[in-house]
């Protein structure tokens, strides 16, 4: 799996693809894995084996396969795996290597949040900053995010696969990282089907928006410190909602 920052395609202007956390948290969890150091708890193997669904995935069977047409089930594709891991990632049932692991899939697959289908609400949430033009639009690239795919659906299947019984499960720690982040942070509610709702976050002293905000976090809870010194972890924001928004870290 490469590291750093890649773009590729054949686009006039490909975003780039964010694999430093990838490849940091895909090396550790093979390691712990082959180790014995992480035998994954019920619900890790299940959310394993959603994500692995859908990076194994075949493309659609079309009597008429255009140019366009494969583009565009190539990208579903894509865009599939970034929504189911985003789905796990923000249910906060998985383990804390599970979530660090689930959180570089999504940082890595970002660019297909919004290709080819974008998000159906103006309230709904959006990542990233948005590149290139009307004119030169910013594409994915395709084919560095299939290339990923091989290493990745090879990782999952072993994540996957359930304990044999009687083995009894085992999390390894995950170290806590820490950032500042000069920005607002914006948690998104469903109240109806196809209906967003978006709050920005506040600090509960002195009602602060726009940090800069210390940012800690477990991948079991994530803490806002606010510059006047308030520390608060109650504030309703999902994994996706602080991760996807900072560098790759």
């Amino acid at each position: 799996m490469t590291s750093g920052h890649q773009a590729h395609g054949a686009a006039s202007n490909p975003q780039p693809l964010q694999t430093r956390a990838l490849t940091r948290e895909a090396g550790r969890a093979r390691q712990l894995l082959a180790a014995g150091e992480w035998r994954p708890a019920a619900a890790d193997s299940e959310a394993a084996a959603r994500v692995l669904a859908r990076l194994t995935a075949p493309l659609p069977t079309r009597r008429s396969v255009t140019t366009r047409t494969l583009a565009t089930d190539r990208d579903r594709r894509l865009q599939r795996i970034l929504r189911t891991t985003l789905h796990h990632l923000d249910a906060g049932a998985v383990s804390p290597p599970a979530a660090a692991l689930l959180a570089a899939v999504a940082r890595a697959f970002l660019p297909w949040h919004t290709t080819p289908k974008p998000p159906p609400a103006a309230a709904a949430p959006r990542y990233g900053t948005p590149v290139g033009t009307a004119d030169d639009p910013a594409v994915p690239p395709t084919e560095a995010g299939e290339a990923l795919l091989p290493d990745l659906i090879a990782l999952f299947a072993v994540l996957a696969s359930a304990s044999p019984p009687g083995i009894v499960p085992l999390t390894p720690p995950v170290e806590p990282w820490h950032i500042q982040y000069a920005g607002r942070f914006r948690r998104y509610g469903r109240p109806a089907f196809g209906v967003w709702a978006a709050e920005t976050i506040g600090c509960p002293a002195c009602g602060g928006k726009a940090g800069p905000w210390t940012v800690t976090c477990d991948w079991r809870l994530i803490t806002l410190g606010c510059p006047c010194g308030a520390v608060t972890h109650q504030h309703g924001l999902a994994f996706s909602e602080v991760w996807l928004l900072l560098p790759d870290l």
